[in-house]
């Protein structure tokens, strides 16, 4: 193996090495496995590049290409050209995997599950990026020490995530597979510089010592390793991270203090919907007699910054005994505490506590956290909902229209916190919310306008078959196609209201659950669902519902109901066990009074979900990977041969000229020593066999340049002749050729070089030999046709002489093969058969 492909072995080794560090990160560990494959076709690629040789900036451009292409069939190989060239269909996906990849990462408690798409190609693509880097420094540009900052970066992003106690062990080793890298980089440069030297004798006639660059290489990488493992001790732990959903990411401490990460459980929301089978989440009773309006709040989304909501960074303190009335319930306003004691599924690992909104008391086990704005309970240090059976206590709120209508002007801080609206959200957004409640003489009417122009009169149909969007064009997209589900709808009509002045907030729960017989509620997957929340001082945070057949309308925006025969109580949203219709429905018999009352049956129902695509398993996508690089690779394997040779080739010009003085050395040293004495001096001798052992070389040097020569002329139809002496060869090229005469002299130069090498006593220097041969070639292409120019690149003649040497080399084996079976058959002398 040369030198630059056991660099280029050990930079594969090293990513692949540092990148064991992911591994606690993401569950199941066998993307490392798929990760090594896709590892070694990159490298192996930039071998071959560097083989031809391509210049630098081609071999990382080809490894790229080829990284790209294989992401594209593992990831996008249904929007691109033959399942593996990406087109702007293909770009467009990885644009919306990398969002839900950066949307799961919030949402995931480590070990992130791989099923995410999202979350395995910002892992697979990661360590692709990090092993192309690592090789273009490494092998490309042979500078191994700088490679070791994209390592060190793939560790650091591993260590700033992960939380537990073995991230020295992932360390030492990255930290091994770096330095492995620079010891085969070191091996290599040393052995382009000839013999190695040693040090000193370790005693007085005992063998060399170490040698001194190992021995300098070595105490360099202890002090190092010795560095970076102790320095760590010193610094803060790296607590928390993207990834740590559940974990430390809810910051330190004891319960009594510290910081709530900003998380986003919105992503979950569609796969929720879009469940094939639903699956109950948890159960509960509760001693309320109108199940209707029990949604439970998981957490509210207050921080707007025009492409998506998510909740803010919130101081969090201990669980209190008893919570404080909510921020801006006054006295007036009717209420009733109710108790639920709600039973969470073994499966369900929420962080947040889901709790009916507002709550005054919880008794639950676990070590949880308060957040006083939201109102809100978060699991520290990976406690969850799984399994849990805990009671909460809450408060019944029923204001009624004119108390909302009334409502006095919010403070100003709170106004200003939650009415804030980035310059990047559309225009469209604020011009449709005066339009629709042009004519409102309150907050409270703008706010019924809007939740009535979703739900009923403005022609949007729910389906959970269109994605989340992100962007600042998002909300006005939808605000055109008129489709979405609970996300599109609570988002848009937040903004909304933002842009009218009015507080508002996005809520993230489950809907009302369905009634069992045994008294029980039962909420399932299905049941997921968002609201807004809109703030009236005086009654506080206030849920509307926007979503088209989902959910219940508040009561309280139900005062103009002018038909008395139409139930008083609206129905809860469809049930989780219930059988949806795949198609909204196109009931042009209903008013929109009556569907804001939900009279109709399933006027717009809940779309299914369609079953999912897994693919192909990824050894599949690996192996068709590899099928689809030979089917590239394999109609340019003349080229590349071709392309190799003629460099080798080339630089052996060069070493012909610097060999030939060495032999002529030899050849006067040895006269010099004749004349001299008739004993045979050492030295003399020693450079007598260095010479002869030159003058090998040269001729070998000389000899594969003028092979080039005749082989560039048979790639432009000149077949050689091997019967001709090479000053007749020549005369042939140029007249075949029909050379000018700079040009046939060039070929007569080449071949008086090799005449000389071959029986001349002294050699003479022919410099330029390469250029001989360019000239050869550039004369003969400007003279032959585009075809016979395409074929002598795309597929040269010469390149028959690869299955020539490969016939050679097989011949070759098979007579040592049979020369050792010969040995070892053979009965010893002196011996007689039985």
């Amino acid at each position: 193996m040369s030198g630059r492909a056991r660099v280029a072995l050990c930079a594969w080794a090293a990513t692949l090495m540092a990148s064991c560090s992911l591994l606690p990160l993401v569950s199941p560990a066998t993307w490392i496995l798929q990760v090594a494959v896709m590892l070694a076709v990159q490298t192996g690629v930039g071998a071959a590049t560097r083989r031809v040789p391509l210049a630098r900036p081609l071999t990382v451009a080809a490894q790229a290409l080829v990284t790209l292409m294989m992401l594209t069939l593992v990831f996008a190989r249904q929007q691109a050209l033959i399942g593996l060239v990406p087109g702007p269909e293909a770009f467009r996906h990885f644009a919306d995997l990398l969002q839900q990849g950066s949307d799961d990462i919030a949402r995931y408690a480590i070990p992130a599950p791989l099923e995410s798409a999202g979350i395995r190609l910002m892992v697979l693509g990661g360590v692709l990026v990090i092993g192309l880097a690592v090789d273009t420094l490494a092998v490309t540009f042979r500078s191994a020490a700088p490679a070791g900052l994209p390592l060190l970066a793939l560790y650091s992003v591993a260590a700033g995530l992960s939380h537990g106690g073995a991230d020295w062990l992932w360390f030492l080793v990255a930290a091994g597979g770096y330095l492995m890298l620079l010891l085969a980089e070191g091996r290599e440069r040393l052995s382009q510089w000839g013999r190695v030297f040693g040090g000193a004798a370790r005693s007085p006639g005992g063998e060399p010592g170490a040698l001194a660059p190992v021995r300098t290489g070595r105490r360099i990488g202890v002090v190092a390793l010795g560095v970076a493992l102790m320095v760590p001790i010193a610094l803060p732990a790296m607590n928390g991270g993207l990834l740590d959903a559940a974990g430390t990411g809810m910051g330190g401490g004891n319960g009594n203090g510290g910081t709530i990460s900003a998380v986003n459980p919105l992503v979950s929301l569609r796969d929720s919907l879009n469940v094939d089978q639903d699956r109950e989440v948890m159960s509960l009773k509760t001693n309320s007699n109108d199940i209707s309006n029990m949604y439970l709040r998981i957490v509210s989304l207050d921080d707007f910054d025009g492409s998506t909501w998510k909740p803010s960074k919130r101081h969090v303190t201990g669980v209190p005994d008893s919570f404080p009335t909510p921020a801006g319930l006054s006295g007036d306003v009717k209420r009733a505490e109710i108790q639920t004691r709600i039973s969470a599924a073994d499966w369900y690992a929420q962080d947040w506590l889901p709790m009916p909104y507002p709550p005054s008391g919880v008794d639950v086990s676990g070590k949880w956290r308060y957040e006083p704005v939201g109102m809100t309970l978060v699991g520290d240090h990976g406690e969850t909902t799984r399994g849990k059976t805990y009671l909460v206590k809450s408060l019944d709120v029923q204001p009624t229209a004119e108390q909302l209508a009334e409502a006095p002007e919010p403070p100003a801080s709170l106004k200003r916190d939650y009415t804030k609206l980035p310059d990047s959200v559309p225009a469209v957004v604020a011009r449709t919310a005066r339009q629709v409640t042009d004519g409102a003489s309150s907050h409270y009417e703008q706010a019924v306008k809007l939740q009535d122009y979703f739900a009923f009169s403005g022609g949007f149909q729910y389906s959970t078959q269109v994605q989340v969007g992100s962007g600042p064009q998002a909300i006005a997209k939808f605000l055109k196609d008129k489709t979405g589900f609970c996300v599109h709808f609570s988002f848009a009509m937040a903004a909304m209201a933002r842009s009218l002045g009015i507080p508002a907030r996005v809520a993230v729960g489950f809907a009302p659950g369905t009634p069992q017989a045994d008294g029980s509620v039962s909420v399932g997957l299905k049941d997921a669902h968002a609201w807004p929340e809109l703030y009236f001082e005086g009654v506080g945070w206030t849920r509307f519902e926007p979503t088209p057949s989902r959910g219940v309308t508040p009561s309280y925006t139900q005062s103009d109901t002018p038909d008395n025969n139409l139930p008083p109580v609206p129905r809860p949203s469809q049930s989780a066990g219930s059988i949806a219709s795949a198609a909204p429905s196109a009931s042009t018999s209903c008013s929109a009074q009556q569907k804001k009352l939900q009279a109709c049956a399933a006027a717009l129902p809940l779309e299914t979900a369609k079953p999912g695509d897994d693919g192909l398993p990824w050894y599949k996508i690996a192996g068709w990977s590899l099928l689809g690089l030979l089917a590239v690779a394999l109609p340019l394997l003349p080229m590349l041969w071709r392309l190799r040779r003629r460099s080798v080739r080339l630089a052996s010009a060069q070493h012909a000229v610097s060999a030939l003085p060495t032999a002529r050395k030899g050849r006067k040293a040895r006269g010099a020593d004749a004349a001299s004495s008739a004993d045979v001096d050492v030295t003399a001798l020693s450079v007598e066999v260095d010479a002869r052992h030159a003058a090998e070389v040269a001729a070998g040097h000389v000899l594969a340049v003028w092979r080039e020569l005749t082989d560039t002329a048979w790639d432009y139809g000149i077949v050689p002749d091997d019967a001709l002496t090479p000053r007749k060869a020549a005369a042939r090229i140029v007249r075949l050729g029909q050379l000018d005469a700079a040009t046939a002299e060039s070929v007569h130069r080449v071949a008086s070089a090799v005449e000389q090498v071959l029986f001349a006593p002294e050699p003479q220097d022919v410099p330029g030999l390469a250029d001989h041969v360019r000239s050869l070639r550039a004369a003969l292409r400007s003279k032959a046709g585009w075809t016979t120019r395409v074929r002598a690149v795309v597929a040269p003649r010469s390149a028959v002489r690869a299955v020539w040497d490969l016939t050679d080399r097989w011949t070759a084996f098979k007579a040592r093969c049979a020369e050792r079976w010969s040995a070892l058959v053979r009965r010893p002398s002196g011996q007689q058969s039985g």
